[in-house]
């Protein structure tokens, strides 16, 4: 398996059978550059590409051998869309994972309850959600983790266990933050790109030409276009035979201590 620990084995043999080649028989140097370029390309792809596992293990799907998926809301919560969010998938009773960060707890708190109390899950997804989330340092990350958790603690006595790093990003210091945590990493399988798409059309498209057994679909509760999309999609998905389930069932793991 492509992972961080036998990729850079891979490139410092490389790399030292390359420096013997060019001393001894005079191998150009840009060879070099081509396998320092091939590894940064690799640690990028890893870093950006959730579901590769390539720093640390992430679950990203279900099993497929049924037509069970299960929908997560990121970003969350605003006062101006997740309220919506929470009344379509109540009026469709669809249950729903949201990934939220903490400051927008903090001034929204009655929201947070409100997920809690129809019947979704919450996940960590940071305190800040910064721009340089991945740049921090793991105790850095660590003490932001726990920020969220005192807080979603305090306000529902409930420890969370899952972590969806922010923008999908990760790398050994994240991964050293979520195993300091006890946490359980989240990804997807299936991207809406809600934060890209502004056509509700082109949205729902998408995510319905993506629809699989398994299926873990990222969505935002802080779009416009979700909001509206979203009815449509959910009501797709039942004429298409499947079914809707929490998070935990799909991928079998409890999201709280």
């Amino acid at each position: 398996m492509l992972n961080f620990r036998n990729t850079t084995a891979v490139f410092v043999v490389l790399l030292a059978a390359f420096t013997g080649f060019q001393l001894q028989q005079g191998w150009p140097w840009y060879g070099y550059f081509i396998l320092l370029v091939s590894y940064t390309l690799l640690l990028f792809y890893g870093s950006f590409y959730i579901g590769s596992q390539f720093y640390m293990p992430v679950v990203c799907n279900g099993t497929a051998d049924k037509k069970e998926i299960a929908i997560s809301f990121d970003d969350g919560p605003l006062e101006k869309y997740t309220p919506e969010v929470l009344a379509v998938l109540k009026a469709h009773h669809v249950p729903a994972t949201f990934f939220c960060i903490g400051y927008r707890v903090a001034e929204r708190e009655a929201l947070l309850q409100q997920i809690i109390a129809e019947g979704h899950i919450v996940g960590n997804h940071s305190y800040y959600h910064d721009f340089w989330f991945d740049m921090h340092t793991a105790k850095k990350m660590q003490a932001e983790m726990q920020q969220m958790q005192d807080l979603v603690h305090r306000l529902t006595g409930k420890y969370m266990k899952w972590f969806r790093p922010p923008y999908g990003v990760t790398n050994p210091n994240v991964r050293k933050a979520v195993q300091a945590m006890g946490y359980t990493a989240i990804g997807w399988n299936v991207r809406s790109l809600d934060t890209m798409i502004k056509d509700e059309a082109q949205l729902l498209q998408k995510v319905q030409r993506e629809l699989k057994p398994g299926a873990v679909f990222l969505f935002h509760d802080t779009m416009h276009n979700t909001v509206h999309m979203l009815p449509r999609f959910l009501q797709y998905v039942k004429e298409q035979g499947y079914t809707i389930v929490p998070l935990d069932k799909l991928i079998n793991l409890h999201p709280y201590a």
